[in-house]
């Protein structure tokens, strides 16, 4: 039964059986073409036969395994191998099938390739996932062919295995250079400006070409009759908290990831940098009650701990209640920390909602209230209105914009600062904003 149930029938079959049967209704009109048709046939036949015996020759004709990491990274190009092994002495086409996890809803992924004689050969793609969680992989599918193609011996090799979803971490490396140079700066990307220096003085040393004139420390000049500059570094060890809601404004979707999953992956990048800065990264996630906690402090794991706190959680329908979020920064945190809220206000009244409570977490803390532009509606913004309609759109959507800028206002009336920025720009405007506060001081 498993021999049969083995061999499948390439459309080659099907052609040539219905070339015969034509062949075949031929000859019983002129007989001349019944000779032919016999010797068709049987070489047909006998090809059939060779292919069976040299598919099924080797026990195990084809080997395969799939090579991918132990986790994915949530809205990133992951890579995924398979290494293909032939043991056959002959040449053989092969098409190769990868039941890739549910969630990507790929029924055409199926790749055609050509094996010399004990060859082995590798074949790469990606997955980009959008989704935390789970991803299970079934088994690896071949189909050996060879001669007329019309015989297929399939393979089910076991590969089945499971791959864990974690927030976006694939990128750390490049974030991390953001912070660490002035490259982007360079090509127009950084837009932060150091404007002022850090708090904490480091030391005292000789002038050198490039150094600020505006530091240099006269009285040490004086005393050793050559320039010298005080240098200053950024103040370290303080409490960086990402505040995430995962209330139903965070449903949105942009890019493919719900503004919940950016705000995720904000947050893991920042807590990546500030470790590097020595400074202590926590997290907290809110909605009607506080729930996912990370207390902030500067361990080998603590970057772990954030990504697992972060792999599993989610939105639902319900409204946020920052009272909660209040109480728990009163009670719970109670050294001065930079609190970073991702939320997502709409309207003016909605933010007002909430105000009180934003701004006694101000009072203790460091509150800035990151919110997202929909990126849409900006681009209705920009395009051209050449009709009526189109003038209606274009005015909705500015509307749209004003409001949110807005929002903006109200909050840095009352001293909390601000960043509304483009899904897509997250990561990168965090960071900015990051370090432009710690180079003000005003952590």
């Amino acid at each position: 039964m498993r021999f049969w149930k083995s061999i499948y029938l390439h459309p080659n079959f099907y052609r040539y059986f219905a070339g015969l049967i034509v062949l075949w209704v031929a000859a019983e009109f002129w007989n001349f073409l019944a000779a032919p048709v016999y010797l068709i046939s049987a070489a047909y036949a006998l090809v059939l036969a060779l292919e069976l015996i040299i598919l099924y020759r080797q026990k195990n004709g084809l080997q395969a395994e799939r090579i991918c990491g132990e986790r994915f990274s949530n809205g990133d190009d992951n890579k995924i191998q398979i290494r293909i092994i032939s043991n056959y002495y002959n040449r053989i086409s092969l098409k190769l099938i990868d039941e890739v996890p549910e969630q990507f809803q790929w029924r055409d992924n199926s790749f055609d390739l050509v094996l010399e004689a004990a060859e082995t050969k590798s074949i790469v793609y990606y997955l980009k996932p959008v989704k935390r969680g789970p991803y299970r992989f079934g088994a690896l599918r071949l189909y050996a062919s060879l001669l007329s193609h019309s015989i297929q011996r399939g393979y089910k090799i076991p590969a089945e295995q499971e791959v864990k979803c974690y927030p976006s971490f694939l990128e750390l490396r490049k974030y991390e250079l953001i912070a660490f140079s002035d490259r982007l700066q360079r090509s127009g990307e950084k837009k932060v400006r150091r404007i002022s220096i850090s708090r904490e003085f480091e030391k005292i040393d000789r002038y050198v070409e490039g150094d600020d004139y505006r530091r240099i420390n006269w009285k040490a000049t004086a005393r050793s009759a050559q320039l010298m500059v005080n240098h200053y570094r950024d103040e370290r060890s303080q409490n960086i908290v990402a505040a995430i809601d995962k209330g139903r404004t965070m449903r949105m979707p942009f890019g493919g990831l719900s503004l919940l999953d950016h705000a995720i992956n904000a947050s893991l990048v920042l807590a990546d940098i500030s470790l590097k800065k020595s400074d202590r990264p926590g997290l907290v996630t809110v909605q009607h009650r506080v729930e996912g906690q990370v207390y902030p402090e500067n361990r080998n794991n603590q970057l772990q701990r954030i990504m697992e706190a972060l792999y599993a959680e989610k939105t639902s329908y319900k409204e946020t209640d920052f009272r909660a979020l209040y109480r728990w920064s009163t009670y719970r945190l109670k050294e001065r920390s930079l609190m970073m809220l991702y939320t997502n206000f709409e309207t003016v009244e909605a933010m007002r909602r909430q105000l009180p409570y934003l701004s006694l977490i101000n009072r203790k803390h460091r509150l800035l209230v990151i919110f997202f532009l929909n990126e849409e509606v900006e681009d209705v913004s920009l395009d051209d209105a050449p009709d009526l309609r189109s003038i209606y759109r274009k005015g909705l959507a500015e509307d749209m914009i004003l409001e949110k800028r807005r929002i903006a206002t109200a909050l840095q009336k009352v001293g909390i600062q601000t960043l509304l920025t483009r899904p897509a720009d997250l990561r990168v405007e965090v960071i900015n904003k990051y370090l432009e506060m710690k180079n003000r001081g005003l952590i």
